[in-house]
């Protein structure tokens, strides 16, 4: 991420030329990307760090790409990537690479709550956007990144790249056309990854004189924090991140909707959620433990996550059924299993049927979303950024009902008539008992039954309130998300 310096164009000034580069982009975008079609794309990387670092090496790896600008709010991560690029432009303000004429599409890998409005800036200028999973930080922002794809004509890509796996439509085709296990039942997703605490100090983390803080801040909103560590761990503080459900839950859901719903349910009419932040006393306020039941109207999908080890001090995970991070579809013949980069379909004698082995798609996401950019032409992306709205929506509603939760209640478990959803909160049960805890610890919350009118993307009913006032965050003065729907 990157920094405001003395150089940095005002507020206005800077939405003035973007707006009006947006506009004119936007009106000769096709024809001018058409007949540059061969000519060299430059991308500039908004976020130098682990996973900024990796997408440069992919990328790189696609022809007629070129690493043109780099952009970081810590300095020492700028002069890393500096390294590596010595030919490339750094920048410690993203608005000064967003306005660079020399850049024709932008990279996000930022923290989460800088996804959407980065996204939005740069599609404002006439940029082409790459942005990394999830896409959103908060469900409403996510609505108004699509609407200004759509108002700016812009290319807009999710870094969901399993997408771009050629296994998923052998995937598909053996589902749905050939019927290889029967109808889907039930979908089940898992991710079980041990983490370590995060820490709790006594006075507030001190910021490293290298780091611009109050533009890493961004939209967030300036807290202090207790934590041993900026970079990573802010995904486990709801102002900043979304924890594991939106750090690896979005993958594994956007590939149950790919592979098991084909993209024909957007989000879930229903969801119940539980789960707590447990077994160590830390800065942390997102759930390391969380499970939740999604409504769908057609075939129902839990999901279970967890980063304890399976007891205290131990190196394994938690016991539970399937892959440790991917999904199980239950179906009528059998049940299928998959997970990054292979799957294996099974008869209900447990004898496998047939293998599927993939690539994870990484190198043939960044070369789809080129070709778009090329072509300016979003249909051929492989994930669209409508696409990533709705798989990142389903961990938004998770995590909103988790917060909007309350006291467990074993009554309101039994309220879903499904045996797989009682199976898993039982098993979750047994998981939190090994290390000396209980559903009914005070520590644990679930939500009350929490229904959604896809169409307006709010809460309606009972509990509506409950729910909404989690669907949109406060936004720092200077850094609001625009609001196009």
């Amino acid at each position: 991420m990157c920094n405001s310096t003395s150089h940095t164009p005002s507020r206005r000034d800077f939405f003035s030329a973007t707006v009006a580069a947006g506009l004119m982009t936007s009106a000769a975008g096709r024809s001018l990307r058409a007949a540059d079609a061969n000519d060299e794309i430059k991308l500039g990387f908004i976020g130098c760090g682990v996973r900024g670092g990796l997408l440069m090496k992919q990328f790189g790896e696609v022809p007629g790409v070129r690493i043109a600008g780099l952009c970081d709010v810590d300095s020492q991560r700028l002069g890393q990537a500096k390294e590596r690029f010595p030919l490339a432009k750094g920048f410690q303000d993203l608005r000064d690479l967003i306005g660079d004429p020399n850049i024709d599409a932008v990279v996000i890998t930022t923290c989460n709550h800088w996804h959407c409005l980065a996204a939005i800036w740069a599609m404002q200028a006439g940029k082409d956007v790459y942005v990394e999973k999830p896409l959103s930080h908060s469900q409403w922002e996510g609505r108004q990144v699509v609407a200004a794809a759509r108002k700016y004509d812009r290319i807009c890509q999710i870094g969901t790249q399993q997408r771009s796996d050629p296994m998923q439509a052998e995937i598909k085709k053996f589902l749905h056309e050939e019927k290889g296990l029967g109808e889907i039942q039930v979908a089940r997703v898992n991710h079980y990854f041990i983490r370590k605490s995060i820490g709790k100090s006594d006075a507030p983390l001190p910021i490293d004189k290298n780091l611009a803080y109050d533009t890493w801040l961004g939209p967030a909103q300036k807290q202090p924090i207790y934590r041993n560590q900026l970079h990573y761990d802010w995904h486990w503080d709801w102002n900043t991140g979304s924890g594991d459900m939106g750090n690896w839950g979005v993958h594994i859901l956007d590939d149950v909707r790919n592979n098991i719903f084909q993209d024909s349910v957007a989000l879930p009419h229903r969801i119940l959620a539980g789960g707590g932040r447990v077994g160590f006393n830390d800065a942390g306020d997102t759930p390391n433990v969380h499970f939740a039941y999604f409504d769908t109207g057609s075939i129902p999908v839990l999901i279970g996550l967890s980063n304890l080890a399976d007891q205290p001090g131990s190196k394994q995970r938690a016991t539970h059924h399937g892959p440790h991070s991917g999904y199980i579809a239950h179906c009528q013949g059998g049940r299928f299993e998959g997970q990054r980069g292979r799957a294996v379909a099974f008869d209900n004698d447990g004898r496998t049927i047939r293998e599927f082995t993939g690539n994870r798609g990484d190198v043939l996401h960044q070369q789809n979303f080129i070709d778009a950019v090329r072509n300016h032409d979003r249909s051929v992306l492989h994930a669209e950024v409508s696409v990533g709205n709705d798989s990142t929506g389903w961990c938004n509603l998770a995590n909103v009902a988790f917060r909007a939760g309350g006291a467990f209640s074993q009554d309101a478990v039994n309220e879903v008539a499904l045996d797989e959803w009682r199976n898993l909160v039982a098993a979750t049960g047994e998981h939190l008992r090994s290390h000396q805890l209980h559903l009914n610890d005070p520590a644990i919350r679930l939500s009350p039954m929490l229904e959604l009118d896809p169409e307006s993307e709010q809460f309606v009913g009972e509990h509506a309130e409950s729910g909404n006032q989690f669907l949109k965050r406060e936004y720092r003065s200077g850094f609001e998300i625009p609001e196009f729907a």
